[in-house]
């Protein structure tokens, strides 16, 4: 069963002549009889009662009518769906971001996006770094932003921009001297997210190559969660810079050399792309890839 048969065939019901039917769809009338023909072979039916005026529906041909309607109609929805699609005007882009960034960096690059592209369904998926490359591994994501470095393996990762880490707190922590170094951390306990943030693994690794392992007065927050403790004066938390500064709290920057940390944008290397992820990317690295 192919659409055009079905097509003449609605044709002909229609019309109720074969002859008019083929010269509305601009097709041979014998070539019109013959696919209806090769319709009713593969179906097992007549579907049309041919008389030398008037054509009719035999009852096979009016159980078949509606069926043929529904089918050419979604045929002609998906047609629609692929040009919108192709043409960015429906789609879907699954984005992963850090909580750092979904509050400081990826809100403008959002907005740009859905005025560029307002059909297209967004889903922003907020997870530590190293969940997120796991997902977008899994191809339950296309585009996510990530902390290098990372074990990305199956991944293409393109860098965007560095990102100072600051020290906050409720209130400041040295009198006299405007920066801190990571020796002032050994004896001050620290508000410390989870496991799987790039941010801790970060603040540890600068520790332990200072020569020591710091202390945690609490320890398996979330962003939102860190930022209320620290300003709850449970301690002082290593964040990124961007977030620090819409706090309101103490931020204090690190002596040199101080404390960075690597944006990313990854997405699978063997899996192309859909038109609005691809879009997408362009957007990112048009926001983030300047600075």
């Amino acid at each position: 069963m192919q659409l055009h048969q079905l097509r003449y065939f609605t044709a002909v019901a229609d019309l109720g002549h074969f002859t008019r039917a083929a010269e509305q769809l601009h097709v041979a009338q014998p070539s019109l009889s013959q696919q209806i023909r090769a319709l009713e072979r593969e179906l097992g039916a007549e579907l049309v009662h041919r008389g030398r005026g008037a054509s009719t529906l035999t009852d096979a041909g009016e159980a078949l009518l509606p069926l043929a309607r529904r089918i050419l109609a979604d045929a002609d929805s998906a047609r629609v769906a692929v040009r919108e699609t192709l043409s960015l005007r429906r789609g879907r882009v699954r984005l992963g971001a850090p909580p750092s960034l979904c509050t400081s960096l990826l809100p403008d690059v959002l907005h740009l996006y859905r005025t560029r592209h307002p059909g297209v369904e967004l889903q922003v998926r907020e997870d530590g770094s190293r969940d997120l490359v796991r997902v977008l591994a899994a191809g339950e994501l296309d585009l996510a932003l990530i902390i290098t470095p990372a074990d990305a393996p199956g991944l293409a990762v393109t860098e965007l921009r560095r990102e100072e880490l600051v020290l906050l707190s409720a209130a400041p922590l040295f009198a006299r001297r405007r920066h801190a170094r990571i020796e002032d951390l050994r004896d001050r306990p620290l508000v410390m997210f989870r496991e799987g943030y790039d941010v801790r693994e970060a603040t540890l690794t600068a520790c332990r190559q200072a020569g020591f392992t710091p202390g945690f007065a609490v320890e398996g927050g979330e962003m939102d969660a860190v930022l209320s403790f620290v300003r709850a004066g449970l301690g002082p938390a290593v964040v990124p810079a961007l977030v620090a500064a819409r706090t309101g709290l103490t931020v204090t920057p690190f002596a040199a050399p101080a404390l960075h940390r690597t944006i990313a944008l990854a997405h699978g290397a063997e899996v192309p792309l859909t038109r609005a992820a691809a879009a997408m990317r362009e957007v990112v690295l048009g926001q983030l890839g300047e600075a």
